[in-house]
């Protein structure tokens, strides 16, 4: 059974309840689920809890009073949305992301996160609800990155897909664009050997592309986590990775929020590129099953729905983000959500 059809019959179960864990067995995947625990056990984490991030970014392009105001931006889901490993707010995914697309559309950038580490996708809807369940407007777009604890401690993939569309449909009806982070390929992590290395990266790449297939149906997009990114992190895994060697560092977390942000700006319609396709960086229109199959296996991959089953694979240029601010932001009022 292909990649792509294996995502759509997991996709297919979220949606219309059944389905299991696709091709890797229950004996299997409770076998690689325990070596990936034992390797989360093993590097330790021991970290600090994530700074808030939460504030006005891009100040120096206006105040909130200036008309049309700011662009409000949330982040939500697991350690990596909040940004566990780093001791600055300003070096956490959300203020990187915040900063960067402030500096894109020239507006400042109001950012709220509500990610918690540890978190699963059983969560979501209550960090949907501190966003939406309030007398303020909803976000202008929201970025949710979530999967790898689903993976570890046994969710069913139907189920964590399913949480899934239900947060982003709660999103898109409020009114906010929503860009998911699909689940990383946790294959990755060094303490898991072959032949439970290969699989745990199977299961994960299963579920990060049942990820792409239900929310791209509902009008978000995706940009698939994959192996964080692949080449940076394999070399020089003492610079992107955090001193748990699990979570990214300062530097990690930067590369990856560099190939988040095209796709952040376009949901905005402020990248400079257009969704049409560059053939000359292997952009195609596929059916959404195949989009998201190939994703999975190519970090830093866009799938957008096109029209009917189809979706456009899109790889954006990378912007490099705009240099640190001087100081923290300062916390817009308000803002009473936890961020880890």
């Amino acid at each position: 059974m292909s990649r792509a059809r294996t995502a759509r019959r997991i996709a297919a179960g979220a949606a219309y309840g059944g389905g299991g864990l696709g091709l890797v067995g229950v004996a299997a995947v409770g076998l690689v689920l325990a070596e990936v625990q034992f390797a989360k056990r093993t590097v330790g984490t021991g970290l600090p809890d994530p700074p808030r991030a939460d504030g006005l970014y891009g100040g120096e392009f206006g105040g909130p009073e200036l008309s049309p105001g700011p662009l409000r931006m949330a982040m939500l889901g697991d350690s990596t949305a909040a940004g566990l490993g780093v001791r600055r707010a300003r070096q956490t995914p959300g203020a990187l992301l915040a900063s960067g697309l402030a500096a894109v559309a020239e507006r400042p950038v109001e950012l709220r996160n509500v990610a918690l580490s540890g978190a699963m996708s059983d969560d979501l809807d209550r960090q949907v609800s501190l966003l939406l369940d309030g007398d303020g407007p909803a976000p202008d777009v929201s970025v949710v990155i979530i999967g790898a604890n689903d993976v570890t401690r046994r969710m069913p993939l139907t189920q964590s897909v399913r949480l899934l569309t239900a947060a982003v449909r709660r999103l898109r009806l409020a009114g906010s664009e929503v860009v998911v982070g699909t689940c990383p390929d946790l294959g990755t992590i060094e303490p898991v050997y072959q032949p439970l290395r290969w699989m745990a990266r199977r299961v994960s790449r299963q579920l990060a592309a049942a990820q792409t297939i239900g929310v791209v149906a509902l009008g978000a997009r995706t940009v698939s986590m994959g192996d964080m990114l692949g080449p940076e992190f394999a070399a020089n895994p003492r610079e992107m990775f955090g001193p748990d060697s699990y979570h990214p560092s300062a530097e990690g977390y930067a590369t990856a929020a560099m190939a988040v942000l095209p796709t952040l700006c376009a949901a905005l319609g402020v990248w400079p590129e257009s969704d049409r396709l560059d053939v000359s960086r292997n952009e195609d229109m596929l059916p959404v099953a195949e989009a998201a199959s190939a994703a999975a296996g190519e970090p830093g991959t866009e799938v957008t729905a096109a029209r009917g089953p189809w979706a456009l694979l899109k790889h954006r240029r990378r912007r490099r983000l705009p240099a640190e601010p001087a100081r923290e932001p300062a916390a817009p009022s308000g803002a009473g959500a936890p961020g880890a």
